[in-house]
Order: structure tokens, then C-alpha cells, then sequence
């Protein structure tokens, strides 16, 4: 009677704990492929991301010479002369990329929704700049100088476009912005723009 008792315990304790193993083994799986933690994660990795701000990739520097003149009616023309050292970066905005930017494959892949590449600079190095000859300004010699720097500080970036620079930005994103945003995910990284345009190398 007692070794039938002793069974009938020992068979259920073994019930007890196939339960508890097979109640584990369940949770642990839905843990794995919780959607709040998926959220979690990606909400971390946005923060990480965005943090980085606006991110300069390509810089180009200039050097010219710039004339800039005021037309007149019945005077001779006011004109400068200017000596221009100035620059153009090249940037992405990674303020501007938002969750759903961010996506998640079965393969445990990362694929980053990139905002287009913008000219986040275009000055004048005024230190390294000078007024070289000024003719026929009396008293419009400050508006002069001045309407002539305006003037390179625009050509400077419609410069930087013609040769490139916003081109040279999505091929330096695959070489420089993938291997930083690999090491904030933890992941494989692949990047694509929202037009659906994958980022090349640059030649």
C-alpha cells in the first residue's frame, strides 16, 4: 500500500514538472518574439541614431576670385574685387529618420530609410578672405563689399552641387555612417533612401 502511495506521488511530481518545463519553454519563445521588445529595441537604436545629428560626410574647399559690380545709369559702376577661400559640407540629417524608418528583417537584418543628403554648409572663411581692389564705391563701398561676399557664399554652393558634393554624400554614408550605425544596432545594416534608392559606393 505504501510503495503504491509513493508511486502514485512520484508520478505526479513528474506530471508537476513536465508542466512546469513545457509552460517554461513556451514563455521563453513568446519572450523571444515579444513585439514590445522589438519595439523596445528599435526605440533605443532611433534615439542612438538620431543622436548623432546632423552627420558631415564630404567637405569641399574653395578658393577664387570673385567680381561683383552695381550698375549705374550715368556713373561708372561701383566694382570689387574679392579673393575668396570658403566651404561646402555635405551632410545627412539623421534627426529626421523616425521609427518607421527603421525595420527589422527575419534574418536579423537592419534596414535604415535614409532622409536625401543636403548642403549643410556653404561660407566664406572671412579670415582667409580679402577685398583685392574696390573701384567707383564713394559712399557705396560697405554695400558693395558686402553684396560681393553674399554673392561668392552663393556660388560657393551652386559650385559644390555641379561638382557633385550631394552624390559624394550617399557614397560616403555606405563607408562611414553604415559601420557606426552597425556597431549602435548590433546588426547587419543596410541603407536605403526614401525614394527606395540604395546608397552606392563612390568611385
Amino acid at each position: 500500500m505504501r510503495l503504491l502511495r509513493f508511486l502514485v506521488r512520484l508520478l505526479s511530481l513528474a506530471g508537476v514538472v513536465v508542466f512546469l518545463v513545457w509552460v517554461g519553454r513556451n514563455c521563453t519563445g513568446k519572450a523571444e518574439e515579444s513585439p514590445t521588445a522589438t519595439v523596445t529595441n528599435q526605440t533605443v537604436i532611433l534615439q542612438e541614431v538620431t543622436a548623432m545629428g546632423k552627420l558631415e560626410l564630404v567637405k569641399y574647399n574653395f578658393k577664387d576670385v570673385v567680381e561683383h559690380e552695381i550698375v549705374k545709369q550715368w556713373l561708372p559702376n561701383p566694382r570689387a574685387i574679392l579673393i575668396i577661400s570658403g566651404e561646402a559640407i555635405g551632410c545627412i540629417d539623421l534627426t529626421k529618420i523616425t521609427r518607421a524608418d527603421l525595420i527589422q528583417t527575419p534574418q536579423d537584418t537592419l534596414i535604415i530609410y535614409l532622409p536625401e543628403p543636403e548642403l549643410c554648409v556653404n561660407k566664406i572663411n572671412h579670415e582667409r578672405s580679402k577685398v583685392y581692389n574696390v573701384e567707383y564705391a564713394m559712399f557705396e563701398e560697405g554695400q558693395l563689399v558686402s553684396e560681393a561676399y553674399a554673392k561668392a557664399e552663393k556660388q560657393i554652393g551652386q559650385s559644390a552641387q555641379q561638382m557633385g558634393i550631394l552624390a559624394q554624400t550617399k557614397g560616403n554614408a555606405e563607408q562611414i555612417l553604415k559601420p557606426l550605425l552597425e556597431r549602435v544596432s548590433g546588426r547587419k545594416v543596410l541603407l536605403r533612401y526614401r525614394t527606395g534608392e540604395k546608397i552606392e559606393l563612390a568611385r
